[in-house]
């Protein structure tokens, strides 16, 4: 148990500077394909070549943050309940 409660100050940090980041920039790189927005392939002769659209990000290389999710989800459910 108080193990418990001496962590709960650096989740509490944690938790405010994941919610300031998400503020600051909600779009972070996709992981797929690592930001290029594109599958990067070798050829025959083992050349980098450029692939398929990355289908996760739909070849623009961001994606938006999961907290940046939840706060848009939760925003616009407030915003559909409050207005008649």
């Amino acid at each position: 148990m108080s193990l418990f409660l001496s962590a709960m100050p650096v989740l509490a940090l944690a938790v405010c500077f994941y919610a300031a980041l998400c503020a600051a920039s909600p779009f972070g790189t996709c992981h797929r394909c690592r930001g290029f927005g594109f599958r990067v392939k070798r050829g025959r002769r083992g050349r980098l070549t450029r692939g398929r659209h990355c289908r996760r990000c739909r070849g623009f290389g961001r994606r938006v943050r999961v907290g940046r999710h939840l706060y848009n989800a939760v925003s616009r459910l407030h915003r559909e309940a409050t207005t008649r």
